[in-house]
């Protein structure tokens, strides 16, 4: 089912820029067939204006709210640390049952499952005093090590939407710029109405470079914090688990260190 919901991301994600690229075409030749017009649209005057850089920055923003939904869907809790998963799993560690914790924890597709089933074969029995905390703590850094490449992978792809959306907007404004004055070299005079057309491109594609990059920004940040504060709250449980195995093992000996009362 994951592998199916990426190849559905993916064919979406081409779809829409694909949409986008044949749209922006045809409004352009639109556009060029209604030169003569006084009044135009608002997406004439929004965006198709813009020029032929206006392409892939409209695919840009598709692509910005794709992800945006993708990892919003991703990044559910139930599919980090579900409740009913943390309350089993804990109650299993203080009755100090490992395999069945190890067992059910398997049977679970969550980050917390796999994190607990990686790591939990590392319980060291001959030693009771930590059960081999070192171990598993390795354990543990492993596994979010090797996660965190498949975790961030499209949250960070929103952090490169970010920074590549300006850097098109400031093509499409030096684009621009080179028509503006290519087009004063050709008249010779300063007509306004033989650049407005070189300064609609200038600017417009710098104002949806920036608006690109203002949505993409706050995303990454927000999204990149849940997914930090999911993986956080799986591994808190999971060292709460065996710290609860270690107390239930060395109870006795706990409480044989501590004085019944003081003369």
């Amino acid at each position: 089912m994951k592998n199916l919901s990426k190849l559905v991301f993916r064919s979406a994600i081409f779809g829409s820029m694909m949409s986008a690229a044949l749209a922006t075409t045809a409004f352009a030749q639109e556009a060029a067939a209604d030169a003569p017009l006084k009044e135009t649209s608002m997406l004439n005057k929004w965006v198709i204006q813009g020029g032929v850089t206006m392409i892939p920055l409209v695919v840009v923003l598709i692509i910005i709210v794709a992800l945006v939904i993708y990892n919003l869907i991703e990044l559910k809790k139930d599919k980090f640390c579900p409740e009913d998963l943390k309350v089993t799993l804990l109650q299993l560690m203080a009755e100090c049952r490992v395999r069945s914790a190890i067992e059910v924890a398997a049977g679970s597709p969550t980050y917390l499952g796999r994190l607990v089933a990686y790591a939990l074969p590392n319980v060291d029995a001959t030693r009771p005093e930590d059960l081999g905390r070192d171990a598993i703590e390795d354990a543990i850094a492993d596994f979010t090590a090797n996660e965190s490449r498949v975790l961030y992978k499209w949250i960070n792809m929103l952090s490169l939407c970010a920074q590549i959306s300006p850097m098109l907007g400031l093509f499409g404004t030096v684009q621009g710029m080179v028509a503006a004055f290519a087009t004063l070299s050709d008249a010779g005079a300063a007509d306004p109405s033989a650049l407005a057309g070189d300064i609609s491109v200038a600017l417009l594609t710098t104002f949806w470079g920036l608006i690109n990059a203002i949505i993409a920004v706050p995303c990454f940040y927000f999204q990149k914090n849940i997914a930090n504060a999911h993986v956080a709250e799986c591994v808190g449980t999971l060292q709460e688990m065996v710290n609860t195995s270690i107390n239930v093992v060395n109870a006795e000996a706990q409480l044989a260190r501590i004085p019944e009362g003081l003369a």
